[in-house]
């Protein structure tokens, strides 16, 4: 087992104190406040140590609800936050706050909600990822078109010190008959050391997103060993995207009879210490939730 196990990709979410455009009545079972106290049963019954929380809006309203839930459950020994890249004045005011905060670890913004595939490229948002490279946090790529994924070697190139991880594998076509684009872009974006993965949100892409399962979900976990090894893979509940591909504790399962099938040292890397690794989570935060330092 484990000595640690952290879910390095989770959400809360409040329509009362944040605007989550994305939202609406389609995603009925999720459109409304999601708590931590929801999730909590889950976690533990999964045996999960800490977590990190990660940013839902591309607003400052979120990332103060995320501080606060965080505040209030010693769990949370992460957060990745919003800070707005495409307008650098703005973004490194928002740096400059956050220095001296241990629990901020990283930024995220939602950028496959955005018309244009290749936003990340622009000359402000370019500057604005400098300033977080400058800064030493990390960048959550939400990477869902084949034209995300593609971006990573030029911003690597851009880039060189920053620390990248790809949400979700960047969402593989899982059910599909065809893996590529994929199979071959996964690989060129894992080239790069400064660059990691989540093995999190892998749901069917074939209709009802709950119809996935572990052997479907095999080949695509085996191909990012492949391109990453366990070292710059992690995983991530994705809870409460979950509830929509069939709960918390179904994918835990479902994900945890593949990791079963691992080598113990791969199985603890993704589980645990990769997360705590890549995002430099203070060791302080790491003891606090009972679980002895592995780094």
């Amino acid at each position: 087992m484990a000595d640690i196990i952290i879910d390095a990709h989770q959400h809360v979410w409040d329509p009362k104190r944040a605007r989550y455009d994305w939202l609406g009545p389609e995603l009925a079972p999720i459109d409304q406040e999601m708590t931590f106290e929801q999730l909590k049963p889950s976690l533990e019954r999964a045996g999960v140590n800490a977590t990190v929380l990660v940013q839902s809006a591309d607003n400052d309203e979120d990332t103060a609800l995320m501080l606060d839930v965080a505040a209030a459950n010693p769990e949370i020994v992460a957060v990745v936050a919003y800070v707005p890249l495409g307008r650098p004045a703005e973004a490194a005011v928002h740096l400059e706050s956050f220095r001296g905060n241990s629990l901020i670890v990283g930024v995220r913004n939602l950028i496959h909600t955005l018309p244009d595939p290749e936003w990340l490229l622009r000359p402000e948002v370019d500057e604005g990822l400098g300033l977080l490279e400058d800064a030493g946090l990390s960048f959550d790529l939400v990477a869902v078109l084949p034209e995300h994924l593609a971006l990573v070697p030029t911003l690597v190139e851009r880039h060189p010190r920053l620390r990248i991880v790809i949400d979700h594998l960047a969402k593989p076509p899982i059910g599909l008959a065809d893996s590529e684009p994929w199979w071959t872009l996964i690989e060129q974006a894992a080239a790069s050391p400064t660059v990691s993965a989540k093995v999190s949100g892998l749901y069917s892409a074939a209709g009802d997103s709950g119809s996935w399962t572990p052997d479907a979900i095999r080949p695509y976990l085996h191909r990012a060993l492949d391109c990453f090894g366990a070292d710059r893979l992690m995983y991530g509940g994705d809870w409460p995207i979950s509830v929509l591909a069939g709960g918390y504790d179904r994918v835990w399962d479902g994900l945890s009879e593949l990791f079963d099938e691992l080598p113990d040292a791969q199985r603890s890397r993704i589980l645990g210490t990769t997360a705590q690794e890549f995002y430099r989570i203070d060791p302080l935060r790491i003891a606090a939730v009972g679980i002895k330092n592995t780094k």
